[in-house]
């Protein structure tokens, strides 16, 4: 087994020597990872923007679009053969229908090549050709970034952290599980469907506080389970710490299958696809973790912590990355939906974002891969409008609902200093003291689209040149 796991570090080695003299030569191959938790629209972000990359109209932010240095972008097979292709034509189709409907969501890894055909500049523009760029572009479920911080802990220490979540939390579901899993403390004989029941009783806790708006629901595969469902490396829950627990007991059994999870499930996921990644943007609902409340705030500060702390920092030169492998440059933390707000509204929702990553780089100690923090709309699915209401004007957003009504909409006024939200949000208080926020479903807009113009969106370009930008 030792010599196996050597030949196959020396195979993935020389595969990835490879593959940086043919980008460092050749073609370049830049691998951008798209992640979010759930209903952050990582789906609608991925299609809006290889239709945007395509017919390049509405992406005057992206330099080399702008220059009219892109002279073709086209989609090719993926160069993964066991990865999912991402289906873009289907997704793309669901936007664009006469009756337009939001694409399911990400339920594990898929891929898409584009490749891009640029023109150089400076001083060697005249004397070489157009080069070709691929863009890799890798979509994951944020969950299951999340699960990379389990490789740092045993089965003792994420369960009394997960235990301690629980007592936080009202939902019934906490409190039922707490209880059972009590009762299970010290249990020597243990059979499958009792095993079965402490997962499912946890699973549907999990459950509960993603709908209440929390992020870190770990691990992150009990709500996505995929193929894996219902395997022992799917079936263990948080017990509470043992002294000295029965060689056969449940605890024992659950701190095995904990270490398989972390050995079958996470360690692949980060060998054979986060650690090839260069760029990477994570979206957020940050409007809404505002409506669910401080706590909601709270974990989503928590989180993008965990998610800077998995990240490997450092620069991609050749050098690097034969000797240490890949390094992710640049991080995006991209807040969705901007569509849902008034235009004069998007700098207070890009400063909370700001705020919270600030924060989120001082709780995780964080320096390496440049940091940027944006408010987008991967596909505008609003109109704006001023109206006068009780005495004053309101901004409001129009758009269709789910149900296909049309309806005009005022979420509330974010607080110039985002400050204001963070600091309630630290301090434990259960509701905003001075202002409600909304939240409301829009479904997407029928559209029409002019020859070279992509899918309408808000800021997609600029956060397409800061991600990419500098290599094309």
């Amino acid at each position: 087994m030792v010599i196996g796991t050597i030949a196959e570090g020396l195979v993935r080695g020389v595969g990835r020597v490879g593959d940086t003299i043919g980008g460092a030569f050749f073609e370049p191959v830049i691998r951008l990872g798209v992640t979010g938790l759930s209903r952050a629209g990582k789906t609608v972000f991925i299609t809006s923007l290889v239709a945007n990359l395509m017919d390049r109209g509405r992406m005057p932010g992206l330099v080399a679009a702008a220059e009219g240095r892109v002279e073709a972008a086209y989609l090719q097979p993926q160069p993964d053969d066991a990865v999912p292709r991402f289906d873009y034509e289907r997704h793309l189709a669901a936007l664009t229908a006469a009756e337009p409907h939001w694409p399911d969501g990400t339920r594990a890894v898929s891929q898409l090549r584009l490749s891009l055909r640029v023109r150089s500049t400076g001083l060697l523009a005249g004397l070489q050709g157009p080069r070709v760029v691929h863009l890799d572009i890798v979509d994951y479920p944020g969950e299951w970034l999340l699960d990379l911080g389990l490789m740092e802990r045993d089965y003792a220490t994420w369960a009394e952290g997960m235990l301690m979540r629980l007592e936080s939390r009202p939902e019934p579901e906490a409190a039922a599980y707490l209880d059972a899993a009590r009762a299970a403390q010290g249990k020597s004989g243990w059979t499958e469907p009792e095993a079965q029941a402490l997962t499912a009783g946890y699973t549907a806790a999990l459950r509960a506080m993603r709908d209440a708006g929390l992020s870190d629901t770990s691990p992150g595969r009990f709500l996505m389970p995929g193929e894996m469902a219902g395997s022992p490396a799917l079936t263990f829950a948080p017990l509470p710490r043992e002294g000295n627990p029965p060689r056969r007991g449940l605890w024992r059994e659950m701190a095995r299958r904990y270490e398989a999870y972390k050995a079958r499930i996470v360690r692949p996921f980060f060998r054979d696809h986060f650690a090839r990644i260069d760029r990477q943007v994570v979206l957020v609902d940050a409007l809404g973790a505002i409506h669910h409340g401080p706590a909601a705030v709270a974990d989503l500060s928590r989180t993008m912590s965990d998610v800077l702390s998995a990240f490997r920092p450092g620069q991609n030169g050749f050098l690097s990355q034969v000797l240490r492998g890949r390094r992710v440059e640049r991080i995006l933390f991209a807040a969705t939906k901007a569509d849902h707000l008034h235009h004069t509204q998007h700098p207070r929702l890009t400063g909370f974002m700001e705020a919270l990553l600030r924060q989120a780089r001082d709780r995780a100690q964080y320096a390496g891969a440049e940091t940027r923090a944006m408010a987008i709309a991967a596909l505008r699915a609003t109109t704006e409008e001023t109206r006068e209401h009780g005495g004053r004007r309101l901004d409001l957003v129009r758009g269709r609902l789910l149900d296909g009504r049309q309806a005009a909409f005022y979420p509330g006024a974010l607080p110039e200093d985002p400050a204001q939200l963070l600091a309630a949000a630290e301090g434990g208080a259960e509701r905003w003291l001075d202002a409600d926020y909304e939240v409301m479903r829009f479904a997407p807009a029928p559209l029409t689209l002019r020859a070279g113009e992509g899918p309408p969106h808000i800021r997609l370009d600029r956060a397409t040149q800061f991600l990419i930008g500098n290599r094309l």
